[in-house]
């Protein structure tokens, strides 16, 4: 199962940069003196987490989705599918839907950026005994490097401290990174 994950996370996240740069080939350069302007990237990437319920590490997919509508503010949403490794049954599952302001730091190169999504979290408790929906905060940074011509995107790291403030057993912080990659659309 591991290796089915992996060789997956693998393909989703080089085909789009094979396609990418096969495209962006007959791409244009951006006029001189003129920043990025407004764009739309969307991404995929693998995560790894540690759960502060029962001290656990997770692993999963994120999908997410970055637009900027005015130079380096914008809006990132985000789908992450977090999982604990193997098939045990007291394994715990978090997913997360978050969307929230995005400001990058540089207009291109080397992109810091920081952010602050808010959405909804939603657990599904060993055994499957329970599963619950929560309110969860999102604060975190990432380092992006935008390859030439702007339109392949490499997120080299994306950290996350999240808050679930109405968790069930008080509020819990799952805190993770995550890198992959991304293809400029718009």
């Amino acid at each position: 199962m591991r290796k089915l994950f992996v060789r997956n996370l693998l393909l989703l996240t080089f085909l789009p940069l094979l396609f990418a740069v096969t495209h962006s080939a007959a791409a244009q350069a951006l006029p001189a003196g003129i920043g990025p302007g407004s764009y739309t990237s969307v991404g995929v990437a693998g995560s790894f987490f540690k759960s502060d319920y029962g001290q656990m590490n997770l692993d999963g997919l994120t999908v997410f989705v970055d637009a900027n509508m005015y130079r380096r503010v914008g809006v990132e949403a985000e789908a992450r599918f977090l999982r604990h490794p193997g098939n045990d049954p007291q394994s715990v599952t978090m997913d997360t839907y978050l969307v929230g302001p995005r400001i990058s730091l540089k207009p291109r190169g080397w992109v810091p950026y920081v952010k602050m999504p808010v959405g909804v979290a939603h657990m599904t408790f060993p055994y499957g005994y329970a599963t619950g929906n929560y309110l969860a905060l999102a604060p975190g940074a990432g380092l992006e490097l935008w390859l030439p011509g702007n339109r392949i995107h490499i997120r080299l790291i994306d950290a996350e401290y999240q808050i679930w403030p109405q968790f069930t057993y008080g509020t819990l912080n799952p805190y993770g990174v995550s890198a992959g990659i991304s293809i400029r659309v718009f």
